[in-house]
């Protein structure tokens, strides 16, 4: 029998995300899975959580990479870089579309996996890059 670890993680795990573009919408799935299998436990919740306000985490479908280009090119449309914003940076649109997505999830985990759909995935969202960023991921057993 598998021992369950402890109810608890001692702390975060940290998923690197090295994005490409100003808006990336960034498949992260299997470096989560890692992150599951590498802590032993066999039943619980994987939290997830971006600590950037111009970044954000989504679960969608991975099966077809169109799916996220729309998304990102869909938030581009509706949340302009050149409009009229009063943040003085020029990455107020980066932090609409962050506040829009959101910056955590939460993935059951069944069975030692990451308890998704058959067609979901997990996206790291980009808005502000490219850049070096980070996803801090907690798993808690049972």
């Amino acid at each position: 029998m598998k021992e369950n670890r402890s109810a608890v993680a001692a702390t975060w795990q940290v998923v690197a995300v090295a994005t490409k573009s100003r808006t990336h919408i960034k498949d992260i799935t299997r470096e989560v899975a890692g992150a599951v299998r590498q802590s032993g436990v066999e039943n619980g919740l994987c939290y997830l959580y971006v600590p950037h306000t111009t970044a954000g985490i989504l679960i969608n479908e991975s099966d077809d990479p169109d799916v996220a280009r729309d998304i990102g090119e869909t938030l581009d449309r509706l949340v302009p870089r050149d409009a009229k914003y009063r943040h003085y940076e020029g990455n107020a649109d980066s932090h609409v579309k962050a506040s829009l997505v959101g910056s955590s999830e939460i993935v059951p985990i069944e069975g030692g996996k990451l308890g998704l759909g058959r067609w979901q995935g997990i996206f790291f969202c980009e808005f502000d890059g490219p850049r070096q960023r980070q996803v801090k991921v907690r798993i808690v057993g049972d």
